[in-house]
């Protein structure tokens, strides 16, 4: 994550399958990540992708509403309908509350 937390906050933790070929993924995820960077209430996200194209995505929240708000914004609509539609065989969502975290670091 890229923010400090104190206290509890969300992870809404995205699972998916992409279909073959870019289409426009690379650009409109670089485009996704930017503007979720300036919703109110974003802390950060980590996501990964193996070579088969199955990856997860975690992007952490300070609440429910920011969830609820990303979720609705425009632009991020137009990116979920061209998923549906374009980018992904099937997906997932699960959103979490994340009660504590610790971390090492060698």
């Amino acid at each position: 994550m890229t923010a400090a937390t104190n206290g509890s906050y969300y992870a809404v933790i995205f699972s998916s399958q992409r279909t073959d070929g870019d289409n426009g993924y690379s650009q409109m995820g670089e485009r996704m990540e930017e503007l979720a960077r300036e919703q109110p209430g974003f802390l950060g996200v980590e996501s990964v992708r193996d070579a088969s194209g199955s990856g997860i995505t975690i992007s952490y929240w300070e609440s429910l509403e920011a969830i609820h708000n990303w979720k609705q914004h425009q632009s991020h609509k137009v990116a979920q309908e061209e998923g549906q539609q374009v980018w992904y065989e099937n997906y997932k969502v699960r959103i979490c509350k994340v009660e504590r975290e610790y971390s090492f670091d060698a």
